[in-house]
This record gives structure tokens, sequence and C-alpha cells, in this order.
């Protein structure tokens, strides 16, 4: 092992440096991710339906118990609602950019890291062909595999960390649009029971007057 990274040269340690902290990162989102439970529209749809029916209090405590990304939105935004509506969908939106925050901890460094690596590795393989190039200078054009090794060794030590970077945006994505989707079904469910209201009483109101 200790000679197969020799054979990589003076920026096989950069590159494997680089290579560890994109693995620790990575294993360390994945687990993350994995664990992160959105419960989207299950939650969201009870919630909604308590906010139909005027069951107010229901409905937060069943967000405020739910210690879950979409559950912590939903609570701040209960918190809200009797507000007008720029202020409910400004809390809605600071709240899912703090949860998404959250969720993409480390990847801007995993792609400082991927960006970095390539970039070494280019620079490793230019070495690489420079010292090849300089050996079949020096034997006069005579060369075979094995004098070309350490050229072809530092050239193929590279480390694929955008790879894993575009990965673990996707899931963020993913999850960053059911927060989004279920934040919608929530402000939804405040306009119907706003808007059923207001055509409770207007036909409330006509009827009284047509008796008259």
């Amino acid at each position: 092992m200790i000679q197969f990274l020799q054979k990589g040269g003076v920026l096989v340690g950069p590159i494997l440096i680089c290579s560890i902290l994109g693995l620790a990162i990575f294993l360390e989102r994945l687990i993350r991710l994995s664990r992160v439970k959105i419960r989207g529209y299950g939650l969201v749809e009870t919630v909604a339906g308590h906010l139909k029916h005027g069951e107010d209090h229901k409905a937060y405590q069943l967000a405020h118990s739910n210690d879950t990304p979409m559950g912590r939105i939903l609570a701040h935004a209960m918190e809200v609602k009797d507000q007008d509506r720029e202020t409910l969908e400004t809390v809605i939106l600071h709240s899912t950019e703090e949860e998404v925050r959250g969720l993409s901890r480390y990847l801007q460094a995993l792609a400082t890291i991927g960006n970095i690596a390539p970039l070494l590795g280019l620079l490793g393989t230019v070495l690489g062909m420079i010292k090849a190039f300089m050996v079949i200078q020096e034997m006069g054009g005579k060369v075979n595999a094995a004098v070309l090794a350490g050229g072809i060794w530092e050239a193929m030590l590279t480390t694929p960390v955008m790879v894993a970077h575009s990965y673990l945006m996707s899931r963020v994505d993913k999850y960053e649009s059911q927060l989004r989707d279920g934040a919608v079904v929530f402000v939804k469910a405040i306009g119907y029971r706003i808007h059923g209201h207001t055509g409770q009483a207007h036909t409330h109101t006509h009827s009284h007057a047509h008796r008259h």
C-alpha cells in the first residue's frame, strides 16, 4: 500500500487528505439524511383537516409534538396563522430555509473539496506526463511499460467527490420540494377556512335580508 501511494507522486498526500475528508462528510450527511423523516402529506393533511374543522388546538399540538422538519415548519406557521397572509408566508419561508440549511450542512465544504481534488489530480497528471516524457527523452525514445509506470500511477490518482456531492444535493432538493408542497397544503387550508367562513356569513346575511 505504501509503495502504491509512493508511486502517486508528491500530490498523492493532498489528494488522499481530500479523499478522507470528502468520504467523512459524505458518510456523515448520508447517515443524517437517512434518519430524516419528512412525514410530509401524512402530517400536513391531518393538520389541515383539524384547521378546516376549527380544531386549532389539536392542529398545533400535533405539529408541535412532531419532531420533524415538516412538524417544526407547521408549528411555527400555527403561531402566526391568525396574522396577515404576508407574515404567514414569511414565517413559512424562513422556517423552510432554516430546515434546508440544516439538511445541506457541510455540502458546500464537500463541493469545495470536489473542485480542488480534480485540479490536484490534473496537476498530478501533468507532472506524471512530464516525468514520463523526461524518461523517454533520457532513454532516447526506447521505453517500456515499466518505465512509464510512475507517470501513469500519478495520472490515475484522482477523487470523484462531485459525484457524492451531486447525489446528496439531489436528496436535499427532494426534501425541500416535499417541505414546500406541505407548506402549500397548509396555506390552502388556512385560506379555505377563511373563505369558507366568509362565504357562510355572506349567505346568512343574504338570507336574512331576503326574509325582510
